[in-house]
């Protein structure tokens, strides 16, 4: 997932905006008590989050993938007054620790928990969005595309997180390698896909921009 130094990475986040009191707690608790703590977002990657969601100033979010909450606060940070966060993710032992942040923050009661696949949650879901964040699994982010553009406001933004795939994207593909050869069609797909314009950025492990026209 690193593909610039150590060093370099230090450097961008000591001059990025500073980590939230709260994103910090939760980060540190995550990888206290979380198995596989690398799938948070992370202070950078947060940052740049939030920036867009200022940017964007949206009123319907959708997060696919929750882990323990960390993007789906960062993204309520652009968030209109009115608005809410739809997130969705299928491990309900970590529902409870996702619901303490999301008390602990300014957006509790904005923040709508979703538990279970969401190739069967995101069509009963009766809302347009202007912000959209896919981080689960990546064998169906093919699938979530394909549902999700039809429910976007003209103008809205779908982010797409893990890309790069820790470079695999660029290494011949193992058979049985599912998750790669997925990513290589969305890649595909999202380049040339006419509904949308699209810019694929390296940040951390790849997170693709596209805007809906």
């Amino acid at each position: 997932m690193h593909f610039i130094s150590q060093e370099l990475e230090d450097y961008i986040e000591q001059h990025s905006e500073n980590e939230p009191e709260l994103l910090a707690k939760l980060n540190k608790e995550t990888y206290q008590k979380i198995l596989l703590p690398r799938m948070l977002s992370g202070h950078f990657q947060g940052r740049v989050l939030s920036m867009l969601s200022k940017l964007i100033r949206p009123v319907n979010i959708l997060e696919i993938g929750t882990y323990t909450g960390y993007a789906a606060l960062c993204l309520c940070e652009g968030m209109q007054e009115n608005g809410q966060l739809h997130t969705i993710d299928i491990k309900e032992e970590l529902v409870d620790f996702q619901r303490k942040y999301f008390d602990a923050s300014p957006w509790g009661n904005q923040i709508f928990q979703h538990l279970g696949e969401a190739v069967n949650i995101i069509p009963d879901l009766d809302l347009k969005f202007d912000l959209v964040f896919i981080d689960a699994d990546k064998e169906n982010y093919l699938n979530y595309w394909e549902m999700i553009v039809p429910k976007m406001n003209k103008g809205g933004i779908i982010l797409s997180d893990n890309v790069l795939w820790s470079g695999k994207i660029l290494e011949p593909v193992h058979p049985n390698d599912v998750s790669t050869q997925v990513l290589l069609e969305y890649n595909k797909l999202l380049k040339e896909d006419p509904r949308v314009e699209t810019v694929l950025l390296p940040i951390r492990d790849g997170l693709t921009v596209s805007r809906v026209l």
